[in-house]
């Protein structure tokens, strides 16, 4: 238990159990509005919050975005806004001045970069569990920061990632060993934001948002214990390894949205060249994925599935899906027939659909929705979007294609040989789903660089550069 003294017509002091409380009643900023924060706070704090000026301070604050452009119910995530400027200053894993150690201290932090290259995982997951922080990808030097041979998992709340590639793969492990990594993944996080990433290689997941499935006894309690308030915004989620480490064998997935989780928002992405899970939303999962492109999928694209056996004698809960203005086309690996939206299992499917499209590698339409197993769901047709934040820009899906290429993934300004690859494949028509990243050329081997973080140059509030010559470009081209 920490004190707080807030010193606004205090005689006492107040004790908040909650950490992140205090951390804003201190710094006078919080990602909930005020009646979430009321209610959550002590009844002491309660009286102090009715304080006119504090008050309006904490409306202010629910007014912020997380950086301009952030959406969804995440928006307003925290990160390390207000805290200490961490820098990294070595490529190694961990140590002095490492990605690791700044990712280890406790307290609102920003993560910057002075240099850039490649962090080695050395086959191992590396564990983000202390809250607030922003892991600012677009401060690097070119070629800018990229993870190989392992991957990142979130369990803290108010993360924020921007303008970072993870490269998973085989990290040199026999095949079906059980070295699964999904390149990122949050386990019963809440408000985590992941904006403008490259996700490839994954042996698991490439993207993922999960937790435990049945936490307390109620599905209000289910879905407090799980990964909720997520956005995915902006990102490459590519390549994901099909015949590899996974100890199932084949398992190309791009993101598992897992049972439960809820206020997910799947944004702007491009998902390309795995087998199925473009994305998959299990039992009871509500979400909204609105403005994607799905190119070349094997057996499955977006899909639902509440799987009879994982749930026991819990009672279903249904799913929730709200999908607008994505765009589907098919490629080399995709199977013939295949539907945009697709429904397994036994748990029903509450779900919107608007403006989306669906083409095969020839241009043929395809089916809006299908099933793919025997059980008894049934996908129940809504006439309004159920689960949609506000403030989304949504453009038609027909133009959809032009508008992700030049915008997803790390660093656009700067892109790295195999985000020019896999873009330009998918602008082609070309490319295949793979079972090892040796297949395309391996992981990047870069030399480090160096580039001393300058504060002025940056508004540390949104870790956006004062000036467009402040993201270093290197000398490569550009390309898609």
């Amino acid at each position: 238990m920490r004190i707080l003294e807030t010193g606004v017509n205090m005689h006492e002091q107040h004790k908040i159990d909650d950490p992140s409380q205090v951390w804003v009643l201190k710094h006078g900023r919080r990602g909930m509005n005020r009646r979430q924060l009321l209610g959550a706070t002590s009844a002491a704090v309660v009286g102090l919050i009715a304080s006119p000026g504090l008050a309006q301070t904490l409306a202010n604050a629910a007014a912020e975005k997380a950086f301009p452009g952030a959406v969804g119910w995440a928006a307003n995530t925290l990160g390390g806004r207000g805290g200490q400027i961490l820098r990294v200053t070595t490529l190694a894993k961990d140590g002095p001045g490492s990605f690791k150690q700044a990712v280890e201290t406790k307290g609102p932090r920003i993560i910057v970069f002075e240099v850039g290259g490649v962090i080695d995982l050395e086959a191992t997951t590396l564990k983000i569990t202390e809250p607030f922080l922003t892991i600012a990808g677009q401060t690097a030097p070119s070629p800018g920061i990229t993870f190989i041979r392992g991957g990142l998992d979130v369990t803290a709340s108010d993360v924020i990632m921007r303008h970072i590639r993870v490269r998973a793969g085989e990290a040199g492990k026999p095949k079906m060993s059980g070295n699964d990594f999904d390149s990122f993944s949050t386990i019963g996080a809440r408000n985590v934001i992941v904006d403008h990433c490259s996700l490839t290689w994954g042996t698991d997941e490439n993207l993922s948002a999960s937790g435990p499935r049945f936490t307390g006894k109620t599905p209000a309690e289910w879905r407090a214990g799980t990964s909720r308030q997520i956005t995915y915004s902006n990102n490459l989620i590519a390549e994901s390894l099909a015949n590899a480490t996974h100890a199932k064998g084949e398992h190309s997935k791009g993101s598992l949205i897992h049972d439960n989780a809820n206020d997910v928002l799947i944004y702007r992405n491009i998902y390309a060249h795995n087998v199925e899970r473009n994305p998959l939303f299990k039992g009871g999962a509500h979400g909204a994925i609105i403005n994607n492109l799905i190119y070349n999928p094997g057996f499955r694209a977006i899909h639902y599935n509440l799987m009879a056996n994982e749930w026991g004698a819990q009672p279903f809960q249904n799913g929730r899906m709200t999908v607008i203005g994505n765009a589907m086309r098919g490629g080399h690996n995709t199977v013939a027939g295949l539907p945009l939206v697709m429904l397994g299992g036994h748990g029903d499917l509450d779900l919107f659909m608007r403006d989306n499209i669906a083409q095969d590698v020839n241009g043929k339409s395809l089916p809006q929705t299908g099933r793919y197993t025997s059980g008894t769901a049934k996908i129940n047709p809504a006439t309004q979007p159920l689960d949609l934040p506000t403030g989304l820009r949504i453009v038609p899906a027909a133009g959809l294609e032009v508008d992700l290429l030049t915008k997803v993934g790390a660093r656009p300004w700067d892109r790295d040989a195999h985000d020019v690859r896999i873009l330009a494949d998918i602008a082609e028509g070309r490319g295949k789903i793979i079972d090892s990243e040796s297949e395309v050329g391996g992981y990047p081997v870069q030399k480090p660089t160096y580039r001393a973080f300058v504060p002025d140059d940056w508004d540390l509030a949104t870790m956006e550069p004062r000036r467009p010559d402040v993201l270093d470009s290197g000398a490569k081209s550009r390309g898609t």
